[in-house]
C-alpha cells in the first residue's frame, strides 16, 4: 500500500493554505482505502500505523518513539497540533455564539456589514409599482483585528522522552483548552466593545441584580432577532439560577442530563468565568458574530523536529466581527 512508501520531511509543513495532513492526503488519498481494514484512518493516522506509534490508551508509546528515525520525527509536530486542537474542541464554546467561521490565508480581512433601519425590518407590503425596500451590504470600514493566542512549550527532550504519549497528549489538550478560553473572551469583548466599526453593544442599565422581568426586557430588545443564547460570568449565572422562574423541572432535568443551562425562554446559558462581572449578554447566535481564522493550529515544526522540543510555540490566529448590530444586547448592573 502506498502509505508505506511516502517520503516524509519537514518541508511538508508551512505550505500556505494546506496542513501536513492535507499534503499527506494528496500523496495518499483516503478514498483508495475504502473497503480495506484501513478505511477508518486518515493519511496521518496511516503514517502512525506505518511506524507503529500508538498515541493513546494504556499501550501508548513513549515520546521517544517519534524520534526513532528521521521520517517518523516529521510526524511529531502534526501530533502536537492535533492534540492541542482536541483540547480546544473539548473546551470550545464558540460554536454556541458564532454564526459562521471564515478561514483566510492572509492577515488582512474585511467583513461585510448590512445596515437596516427599523422600517427595513418590518418588511411591509409592497404595492404594485412601488419600489422594493433595499438592504445595503457594504465592506466594513476597518479590518478585523486578528489576535495570536498560544503557549510556549518548554521542555528538554531528556525530560519527556520516557513519558507516555497519552500523558503528553493530556498536557497538550490543556494548552488547547487555555487557547479556546482566550478566544472566547476575545469574542465577548467584540460583542461588548464592537469590532472597530463604531458598533459597541447597546446596554440596558439596571439598578440592582437582574430579576425575571429584566430577562423579558432583554428578549424584547432583540426583536426581530431571537434570544437563543445568554452569556454570563459566574456571579451572573448564580443570579439567574436563583430566580424562581429558572427552577422549573424541565430545565433541571436538562442540566442534569447534558450539563447545559437553559432558561424558561428557551435560550441556552453559556457560562464564561472570565466575563466581566455585572454584565449579561443576550444574542441570536445565528446572526451575531463571524469568526475569522488565519490558518489552523500553528507549531514551530522546525524546532519540534530539529531541536527535539526545547522551546517551541503553539498558537492560533483568529478574530471576530459583528454581523448584525441588533442581534445582541447587554444588561449591566452593579455587583
Amino acid at each position: 500500500m502506498n502509505y508505506k512508501n511516502i517520503k516524509l520531511e519537514k518541508g511538508m509543513y508551512g505550505i500556505p493554505g494546506k496542513s501536513f495532513t492535507d499534503i499527506l492526503e494528496e500523496l495518499d488519498p483516503s478514498k483508495n482505502y475504502a473497503g480495506t481494514p484501513l478505511e477508518n484512518l486518515d493519511a496521518f493516522q496511516r503514517q502512525l500505523k506505518r511506524f507503529d506509534i500508538k498515541v493513546a490508551g494504556p499501550g501508548s508509546d513513549k515520546v521517544e518513539k517519534f524520534y526513532s528515525c528521521t521520517e517518523s520525527m516529521a510526524l511529531f509536530p502534526e501530533y502536537v497540533a492535533r492534540a492541542v486542537k482536541m483540547g480546544m474542541e473539548n473546551q470550545n464554546k464558540l460554536s454556541d455564539i458564532v454564526a459562521t467561521v471564515t478561514k483566510i490565508d492572509s492577515i488582512d480581512y474585511r467583513s461585510v456589514r448590512s445596515t437596516m433601519s427599523d422600517d427595513d425590518l418590518k418588511l411591509n407590503n409592497v404595492n404594485e409599482g412601488s419600489q422594493i425596500p433595499e438592504t445595503n451590504i457594504s465592506t466594513s470600514s476597518n479590518l478585523v483585528t486578528l489576535r495570536k493566542r498560544g503557549r510556549m512549550l518548554t521542555a528538554s527532550y531528556e525530560a519527556i522522552r520516557f513519558q507516555k504519549l497519552d500523558l503528553f497528549t493530556a498536557v497538550l489538550k490543556q494548552i488547547g483548552a487555555h487557547i479556546a478560553q482566550s478566544q472566547m473572551l476575545d469574542a465577548v469583548n467584540v460583542l461588548l466593545e464592537g469590532d472597530g466599526n463604531e458598533n459597541a453593544i447597546e446596554v440596558t442599565s439596571l439598578s440592582a441584580a437582574p430579576v425575571y422581568a429584566d430577562i423579558i426586557t432583554l428578549w424584547g430588545k432583540l426583536v426581530p432577532y431571537n434570544l437563543n443564547t445568554i452569556l454570563a460570568g459566574t456571579e451572573a449565572v448564580k443570579a439567574l439560577m436563583q430566580m424562581n422562574e429558572f427552577k422549573d423541572s424541565t430545565a433541571g432535568m436538562n442540566f442534569h442530563a447534558t450539563g447545559k443551562l437553559c432558561t424558561p425562554l428557551g435560550a441556552n446559558i453559556v457560562h464564561i468565568p472570565s466575563m466581566p462581572a455585572g454584565k449579561i449578554i443576550g444574542l441570536d447566535k445565528n446572526c451575531a458574530l463571524e469568526m475569522v481564522q488565519a490558518g489552523d493550529v500553528l507549531t514551530e515544526y522546525d524546532k519540534l523536529i530539529d531541536r527535539q522540543i526545547e522551546r517551541a510555540t503553539i498558537s492560533t490566529i483568529a478574530g471576530f466581527s459583528k454581523l448584525f448590530d441588533g442581534a445582541s444586547h447587554a444588561l449591566e448592573y452593579t455587583v
